[in-house]
């Protein structure tokens, strides 16, 4: 029988993962809307390789939490707790320093998508973690 803590933390974690996506997206749409507002005379960002790679990386770096809060252990707890923490941390940061750049509703994005739902889950790993 599965128990029901492990998948709470999980979904938890998913939730910010899902933000991070719609906040990527929504911060690619604001980008084009500006480069095609300006009659393409607004300077296009490009990616190198390794810029493309580090990307998905950190991206794909939003999936661990949740698959190590399912593992139920308690050293994954801990490494869940500091992996979630450490990418919530460095989606913020990356995410307001965009928005600031590209648009306040950028940041406000970012604070609602990822930010807050990231804490909560932050909260309740830390609750697991001290009960068990």
């Amino acid at each position: 029988m599965i128990r029901k803590q492990p998948v709470e933390l999980a979904l938890a974690w998913l939730v910010p993962a899902v933000g991070a996506a719609l906040f990527v997206t929504i911060q690619c749409f604001s980008y084009l809307n500006g480069y095609v507002g300006s009659g393409g005379t607004m300077k296009a960002i490009t990616f190198g390789p390794t810029a493309l790679w580090a990307v998905s990386i950190f991206y794909g770096a939003w999936v661990v939490p949740p698959v190590l809060a399912l593992a139920g252990k308690r050293g994954t707890d801990w490494a869940m707790l500091v992996i979630g923490g450490g990418v919530s941390a460095m989606s913020t940061l990356g995410g307001v320093s965009d928005g600031l750049r590209d648009g306040g509703h950028l940041v406000a994005l970012e604070l609602l998508a990822v930010t807050l739902p990231a804490a909560v889950a932050l909260v309740m790993s830390w609750r697991h973690i001290r009960l068990h």
